[in-house]
């Protein structure tokens, strides 16, 4: 559960991967099938309920505290988050076959959601695409359950796990330090990531990949809009990637329809309602 200051105003909002799973559903077609692995307290069940019901939800498991944050959002930087609660690490025991997915998307909301012993048994069973968002593995736990960011412990093995990695600008410097932005991506294609995405707001993101023996960028533009929200952007922007690479196996259009979806997701002031956002308009 997100709880939003803005101005001294606050609102509390379903948050974490509901917003990831806004975004897929967003683009998903008639024959699709997306499964849910998260945990979901009851008493909170009337914030997600409504998105959940869209998905398969065979993986969802009861859990007693929801993870709550308190979001601080401003004009320019990077948020202020203080947790209340920190989430357990997810239930993966209960997925006998990962090779039915064509994809997992891993969004590692609080840092905690699943384990690094986790993750390589995930990759040890499934042949297909593992995309992972770092978002809070980017961040420590500090006085007052404030989160801070810091270099991520075990690092090269996470990435040696993964396919796609999505962070931030701020979030990269917590895997590579004192390098630039093409020399930290290319460090960590070598651990073994195909695909590096840099999210970085209103300027658009850049791409990075391995290509005839060297390391290639691709940047887009974001798409302007009048911003009237920050928060799930990224979250929605990852999942709208995801769906579309899957599907198409072609990059560049997909981080174009990412940034569409991003910048969709920025111009609606409050996402809690929806099941779906118009990436048409």
């Amino acid at each position: 559960m997100d709880h939003i200051d803005e101005d001294g105003s606050e609102t509390s909002r379903p948050g974490g991967i509901f917003y990831s799973l806004l975004g897929v559903n967003s683009l998903a077609g008639a024959g699709d099938e997306i499964f849910l692995l998260t945990g979901l307290n009851p008493n909170s069940s009337q914030l997600f309920g409504h998105l959940y019901s869209k998905a398969n939800g065979t993986f969802i498991h009861k859990i007693d505290q929801m993870p709550e944050v308190l979001l601080k959002t401003s004009a320019e930087g990077e948020r202020e988050e203080i947790y209340k609660n920190l989430s357990s690490q997810l239930s993966i025991e209960a997925v006998n076959n990962w090779n039915m997915f064509e994809g997992i998307l891993i969004n590692m909301i609080t840092g905690f959601d699943i384990s690094l012993n986790q993750l390589k048994s995930i990759r040890k069973n499934f042949k297909g695409i593992i995309y992972f968002d770092l978002h809070t593995l980017s961040r420590g736990v500090g006085a007052g359950m404030k989160r801070e960011f810091r270099p991520v412990p075990d690092i090269s093995q996470w990435l040696s796990n993964i396919d796609i990695l999505q962070c931030n600008e701020s979030e990269i410097k917590t895997l590579v330090q004192n390098r630039s932005e093409s020399e930290s991506a290319a460090e960590i294609i070598s651990y073994g990531v195909n695909v590096v995405i840099i999210t970085k707001g209103d300027k658009g993101a850049e791409l990075y990949y391995s290509g005839s023996g060297a390391v290639k960028s691709y940047f887009a533009e974001a798409v302007k809009i009048n911003a009237l929200n920050k928060v799930g952007c990224g979250d929605i922007f990852g999942a709208a990637f995801f769906y579309s690479y899957i599907s198409t196996q072609n990059l560049f259009n997909s981080l174009l329809t990412a940034n569409i979806a991003g910048a969709a997701a920025a111009s609606i002031n409050d996402l809690s309602s929806k099941t779906k956002i118009d990436l048409n308009a």
